[in-house]
């Protein structure tokens, strides 16, 4: 009985924690999307743009139905307005990303490089905010347009009415339930899902041009209807332009095509360093499929606006959600229409599971690294929970309504747009290429002036976001003050001179002092040597000091270095720089004990000055009272007393 009578635990939390310990403390998250370790493997680009496509293309599922209700008889004009910032904006920004982060980090991981200290923490978290916001949205959103397709099909419709809330809860508790199961990188069904998918679009727009043509008065009414409504065409144009950032979802896919950039095969040739042939291959993987959404995008918001009556696109409305659909069914039968809303049904929910792909490769990225985030947030099921139930909670405040959360994913997309535009800015000034400086400028002004516009007239977005936000730094602030006595030293190396007084000192008793440097000169090190024999009455002058330099505090993990030098001819010293003193101090005790097997002992001064004031110094700053922060990192990092190195105050 014994043996068997905790395996159940024991099996759930192996199978959950599955793949952390071959992910190290320091390591990089390697998530559903992670690179393949030789860069010249992977798929084609085409084959990876249909990854990225089933995220990108199928807002075709609802993005003319909400530009017809966003923009109204404009929409087609407003349309062009969107293709143009894509083609002229986002495309060239995002080619500009791959180059600069070749390994799908994407534009945070530029920014990041671009700012330190804690400042460029909360940045990212804010950055990571917004894009929680956009992944975890086209997770509802698609799951709530999947089940308006499946709700309002003929055939389903007396069946499913008002069930629409339950049946996106059961889509997204699928797609949780896939990535829990496991999560191959199925870029042959994206491959088949998507070319089956725009197929039926194109047939539908063909057919929809058909009627268009054939049919004069459409054209006519819309011309008509357009003029009396907006007067001259110089109106209709600066309307449009007003009134495109509505249209704003039709951006999204960049940053998903940057993160599947790793798949890209590229060229044999390639290196880890510069991957030259995938970035080409990212590059035209990118404008590939901007070129086929952009043409998809015009013609679809031209037939639906002109074939659809207005009333339909309001909610309650065949058309809601589903514009194309309602062409589909309405054009070419109710038997085409179904396999329309089972392809749709299927693009939608796979978006959904390249978002969840999304996520589960950009927080662990982040977070853990911080020591903002415990550290079974690198294994993918953990997360896979909380992001499924934190997609519950928005589906049901949402009400499983695509219009409502339009404006929250538009949020979230435009954000990461625009802080991609200002980071190839920096990175193009930096260059010294003032042409694109000015050029990517232009352009992150036109999508901060989106962003504000977008904010503006739909504040659901920002609000939503704001409180992932908020969320992910009060959960990160929380993970680093329960993680705040952590050993996260990566591992330590001593330099030749280093090696040569821990070997010298193994033969007797180990004693260093914890020195604060000063001037560095005779007198610090003499008078210091003096009061820690007065205060642990010792005797001899055999200690080494050890001095660490903090460099930047807001770093979590990171390796050691510790150089040896000797003072004034006389006074050993090792110099480390850390981001925490005290995490420094106890990972050089613990590396002398196992390398010498002798335990060591380190003396210091008691700090002056309030506790609490000095525990803040050392969370934000990393000094503060080190003896006892030092006791207590060596305490739980070592639980037997009786092998820990042993800390003297005085």
């Amino acid at each position: 009985m014994a043996t068997t009578e905790h395996p159940a635990p024991g099996r759930l939390r192996a199978w959950m924690l599955e793949g952390l310990s071959d992910m190290g403390k320091g390591g990089g998250h390697q998530g559903p999307h992670a690179a393949p370790e030789p860069a010249h493997q992977g798929q084609r680009w085409y084959r990876v743009m249909c990854l990225t496509g089933v995220d990108y293309f199928s807002t075709l599922g609802y993005q003319p139905g909400i530009a017809a209700l966003a923009a109204g008889l404009l929409s087609p004009i407003a349309t062009i307005v969107l293709v143009i910032v894509t083609l002229a904006g986002a495309l060239p920004v995002y080619r500009r990303v791959a180059e600069e982060s070749p390994r799908g980090e994407g534009s945070i991981a530029m920014l990041e490089r671009l700012l330190s200290f804690w400042k460029g923490k909360l940045f990212v978290l804010t950055l990571l905010g917004f894009a929680a916001t956009d992944f975890l949205i086209t997770i509802t959103l698609s799951a709530a347009d999947a089940s308006t397709h499946l709700v309002e099909n003929p055939h389903l419709n007396s069946a499913l009415h008002d069930k629409q809330l339950l049946i996106t809860l059961v889509l997204v508790a699928l797609l949780g339930a896939v990535f829990l199961k496991g999560f191959l990188e199925a870029i042959g069904f994206a491959v088949a899902l998507v070319g089956v998918y725009l197929a039926l679009n194109a047939v539908v727009v063909v057919v929809g041009l058909w009627h268009v043509a054939t049919q004069e008065h459409v054209v006519t009414d819309w011309s008509n209807a357009l003029t009396a409504e907006h007067g001259n065409v110089f109106v209709m144009i600066g309307l449009a332009l007003i009134v495109f950032p509505k249209l704003a979802l039709g951006l999204s896919g960049f940053e998903t095509g940057v993160a599947v950039m790793p798949h890209v095969q590229g060229d044999p040739g390639d290196t880890d360093a510069r991957p030259t042939g995938r970035i080409r291959d990212t590059k035209k993987l990118l404008t590939t499929a901007a070129l086929i959404m952009s043409c998809f995008l015009i013609t679809t918001s031209f037939i639906t606006t002109l074939l659809i009556p207005e009333k339909e696109f309001e909610p309650g409305g065949d058309a809601n959600g589903r514009a194309l659909a309602y062409l589909a069914h309405d054009y070419l039968g109710n038997a085409f229409g179904t396999v329309y809303d089972v392809s749709t049904i299927a693009i939608l929910w796979f978006a959904g599971a390249s978002a969840m792909a999304g996520l589960l490769n950009l927080m662990p990225r982040y977070l853990p690294r911080y020591g903002m985030a415990p550290h079974w947030a690198r294994a993918v099921r953990p997360m896979v929970i909380v992001f499924t139930l934190v997609a519950f909670l928005v589906t049901w405040l949402f009400d499983a309504d695509v219009d409502a959360q339009g404006g929250a994913y538009a949020t979230g997309v435009l954000v990461l747009i625009s802080s991609a535009a200002i980071a190839v800015t920096i990175a193009a000034r930096k260059a010294g290429q003032r042409n694109w400086t000015i050029a990517f400028a232009v352009i992150a002004a036109v999508f901060l002036y989106t962003t504000v516009v977008n904010v503006i007239e739909r504040p659901d977005g920002v609000k939503i976001g704001a409180c992932f936000i908020a969320g992910i730094i009060l959960v990160s602030l929380l993970s680093r003050l329960a993680r705040a006595f952590e050993l996260r030293v990566t591992g330590v190396t001593l330099d030749p001179m280093a090696e040569r007084f821990i070997r010298d000192m193994a033969s007797r008793k180990i004693r260093f002092i914890a020195n604060e440097p000063d001037q560095r000169d005779k007198a610090e090190y003499r008078d210091k040597i003096e009061q820690i024999r007065h205060d642990n009455d010792l005797p001899g002058e055999d200690f080494v000091f050890v001095e660490v330099t903090v460099l930047d505090p807001s770093e979590f993990e990171a390796g050691l270095t510790v150089r040896g030098e000797v003072l004034h001819n006389r006074y050993r010293v090792l110099t480390l720089e850390s981001s925490s003193i005290p995490n420094a101090l106890a990972a050089l005790l613990l590396h002398v004990r196992d390398t010498t097997g002798c335990t060591p002992h380190i003396y210091f001064e008691w700090t002056e000055g309030n506790p609490f004031a000095n525990f803040l110094r050392f969370f934000l700053f990393g000094q503060g009272e080190v003896a006892p922060v030092t006791r207590e990192v060596l305490r739980e990092a070592e639980p037997d007393r009786t092998r820990r190195p042993r800390v003297h105050t005085g």
